[in-house]
This record gives structure tokens, sequence and C-alpha cells, in this order.
């Protein structure tokens, strides 16, 4: 006679239980630190009318820090570092050219909107949504890198790049605490291949 009456309450409780088992999980997943990373996926040039223009793909996932310090009003530099570089036979390969391009992303509370700014040129554009803008600058499209009549003709070249958090604008000893702390230290490995001519 009881049977009917219990077997209800069994249900009620594993349902509260599985609620409360969901509950607690993404609770302590906020609390988990984000480990950040930046990554070059993919990158190539192209010849067009006499200079070499990037086109690369990048993942740039920002830390728990980066990402407190960003919603709090801190600017961020994400800087792309590419190094032209003629490969010799007999002696060390020789870096004929560097190029660095900064890109500044910034929230603006106000608004709720993320700004990102090449730094280089001062163009900017403004997103709804950080995942916009960090998708944004992790798609580089015909990006003028270095003009053909600077390489010497029949040489080879290849190309590196990398993308990493850039802290140099901060205040020395905000930039002391940066250096200890790895949530900080967000740079890819370099990313190579042949410069096609």
């Amino acid at each position: 006679m009881l049977k009917p009456r219990i077997e209800p309450l069994r249900r009620l409780y594993r349902g509260c239980l599985v609620v409360l088992l969901i509950s607690t999980a993404a609770y302590a997943q906020q609390d988990l630190e984000r480990e950040g990373y930046f990554e070059v996926r993919s990158a190539a040039t192209e010849l067009l009318s006499g200079v070499h223009t990037l086109d690369a793909r990048l993942q740039l996932v920002l830390s728990s820090e980066a990402l407190q310090a960003l919603e709090a009003g801190v600017p961020l530099t994400v800087e792309l570092q590419l190094e032209v570089i003629r490969t010799r036979r007999w002696v060390p390969d020789s870096l004929d050219a560097e190029l660095k391009v900064r890109y500044e992303l910034e929230y603006r509370p106000l608004s709720q909107r993320y700004i990102v700014r090449n730094v280089n040129t001062g163009n900017q554009e403004s997103f709804a949504t950080l995942y916009s803008a960090l998708n944004t600058l992790g798609r580089v499209q015909a990006l003028p890198i270095i003009d053909d009549a600077l390489l010497e003709p029949d040489k080879r070249y290849r190309l590196r790049m990398r993308a990493l958090l850039n802290t140099q604008q901060y205040p020395p000893s905000l930039r002391f605490v940066f250096f200890w702390r790895s949530q900080w230290q967000l740079k890819s490995e370099w990313f190579e291949w042949s410069l096609e001519r």
C-alpha cells in the first residue's frame, strides 16, 4: 500500500539531487581560474602589387585576470610580431626585417561595447560582445608585410609570427607584478612558413 506513495517521493528526491549537483558544478566552474592562451592556427602570404600581404587565423583566449582587468576598464594590448628571415646555406640565417602590429582592446561600461583599435593605423571598430571582438582580432586579412623590392632576388626567405599580450604600456610596478603572474604571460608559439615569391 505504501509503495505507490514512496516512488513519486524517490523521483522528486532524485530530481532535486540532480538540480543541486548541476548548480554546485556551475558555481564551482565560475570560481575556477580560467587559463588563457594564444595560438596561431594558420598563416600565409600573397604577393599583391609588389607587396607581400598576410592572411592569418589566431585563437585568442583571455585568462581570468586579464578578463577582470578588461571588464574593470584596463585596456589590453595584443601584439603580432613578424620576422622576415633570409635562409642561408653555410652561415646562420639572417633576420632581414621585423614588424610589430599592435591592437588595443578596451571595454566601455557605459555603452557596454568592446573597442578594437589598430595602434599602428588608428582605425577602430566597436563590438557588442567580447567574442566578436576577439574573433575579429583573430582574423588578419591582407596585412602588408614587406615590399618585394626590398628582398634580394634569387634568395630564399621564410616568415614567422606569434601573438602575445603586451604589458609594456603599464607602469613599471605593474609590469613587475605581471612578470611573476602566469595569467599575464599570454604568448603563442612561433608559427613559421616559407615566403612564396
